[in-house]
């Protein structure tokens, strides 16, 4: 019996068909952790429906138990969190573990710098490598301390503010994982937290502060906006329909543009504008992309999203795109592969700091695969092969479920199959996956290495 740790690699092979069917796929992991955190700050129960249940969100929702949080599953996606209300998160008695989730991580070091309490964090040897300071450093003018390795990096100690300060802080560069730790900081504190971020990101934070009770002004400015947020509301308790993750539908709408005889349907996709960067890329290079069904639950615009095989054009990605589509740029360039001509994508700095460097990890993924790619500065560039993507390599994976996704779904649309040295990170984000691209495809196209 192999053990648990021990590397799990897959291979994808072209199918005998093209993908088809109506589908569903797990549940927004951005809203998903934030459903959990908001509860356990509410006053009352919160019901969540389409809960993630990857092994990213269960570690969110033990921290939140560790925290004091009454967290407990009621069935098949179904949750319900019993809150303390803010500043009513207790100190936790053991070392609270986030596994891969760098989100997890960096949204709790908002969370616990607000709460007078003392806690450390650690998590997997990949989270163990990834960057803290950009968190920590503006929630230290809260009040609360940090201790951490070299690097500012995990293992973390953090000693909350006694009495939280606002923050005034405008972001050096656009990140919703530190914007919302800065926002969730900000609800302890006594006044107004005001940030102000260079370009526009997910604002999944701001909408769920909005549908628990808080008072949120957000501004449009010249350069960027400015979200305020009133410091120590009482949030009261509201039901939370996580809709599907349009980062897990873009692995199976990608694969279906890009394998011939392919028509899919996703289900219930979050259609937030500031997310859809992707969908909106492979609309401008020709992709046979609908949505039917548009419609708003919980805060959130959803629609049934539905890709369409067809010829793709590779097109240049302005770099304020990047926010809204940061987690897909891997499996975009899969798709860019599989264009006629070449594909640029610009100011992609923020896939250094992922679950591995993504951007290198993204080029070498190509190369092994015979597709000519090259980064140039922060640039990536891809020069497609007209739908005659070479496969047959071996791709290392870094721990990084998006890279091993992006690779097995090249891997349904190459001449040769396509393998990653290992899958286990997959189940993190996205349960299922390999399961879910083979009912698609009525075959296992998807296997063991």
């Amino acid at each position: 019996m192999a053990h648990p740790d021990a590397p799990h690699p897959l291979r994808a092979a072209a199918p005998s068909r093209g993908l088809s069917g109506r589908h569903a796929v797990p549940g927004d992991k951005s809203i998903s952790h934030r459903a959990l955190m908001f509860g356990a700050l509410a006053v009352g129960t919160t019901e969540i429906s389409g809960l993630l249940e990857g092994e990213d969100v269960l570690r969110t929702a033990a921290a939140m138990r560790a925290l004091g949080a009454e967290v407990e599953q009621t069935g098949p996606g179904a949750w319900r969190v019993a809150g303390r209300g803010v500043g009513g998160l207790v100190e936790p008695t053991d070392v609270l573990d986030m596994g891969n989730s760098g989100t997890a991580a960096r949204l709790l070091c908002g969370l616990l710098a607000g709460h007078p309490i003392f806690a450390v964090m650690t998590g997997d040897a990949s989270l163990r490598k990834r960057p803290m300071q950009r968190v920590t450093a503006p929630l230290s003018a809260t009040g609360a301390s940090f201790w951490t390795r070299a690097g500012g990096r995990l293992p973390l100690a953090v000693q909350g503010a006694a009495e939280a300060l606002p923050l005034d802080y405008t972001l050096p560069v656009a990140s919703a994982q530190v914007k919302s730790a800065c926002l969730l900081a900000g609800l302890c504190a006594r006044g107004t937290t005001r940030i102000i971020e260079p370009e526009r990101t997910r604002d999944h934070t701001e909408n769920m502060l909005r549908h628990f009770g808080a008072t949120v002004r957000v501004e449009d400015l010249a350069h960027g906006r400015l979200i305020e947020l009133e410091g120590q509301p009482e949030l009261a308790a509201a039901p939370i329909l996580v809709p599907g993750d349009p980062s897990s539908a873009a692995f199976l709408l990608v694969a279906a543009l890009l394998v011939p005889g392919s028509r899919v349907t996703v289900e219930n996709v979050g259609l937030n504008p500031l997310r859809t960067g992707l969908f909106a890329t492979l609309r401008e290079m020709g992709a046979r992309l609908t949505v039917e069904n548009a419609r708003v639950a919980g805060g959130e615009p959803v629609g049934d999203v539905t890709a369409e095989y067809g010829p793709l054009q590779g097109v240049e990605v302005p770099p304020g795109r990047a926010p809204s589509m940061i987690d897909e740029y891997p499996v975009l360039a899969v798709a860019a592969a599989a264009a006629a001509g070449e594909t640029r994508m610009r100011g992609l700095s923020e896939l250094r700091v992922k679950e591995s460097d993504r951007l290198a990890a993204t080029a070498a993924l190509l190369a092994a695969n015979g597709i000519a790619a090259r980064i140039e500065g922060d640039d990536l560039v891809v020069t497609g092969t007209s739908g005659a993507i070479p496969g047959g390599g071996l791709v290392a994976t870094h721990m990084d479920h998006r890279l091993a996704m992006s690779a097995l779904v090249m891997g349904l649309a190459a001449r040769a199959p396509v393998a990653v040295d290992d899958a286990a990170f997959i189940e993190t984000s996205f349960p299922g996956f390999a399961a879910l691209l083979n009912l698609a495809a009525g075959e296992p196209a998807i296997g063991p290495a």
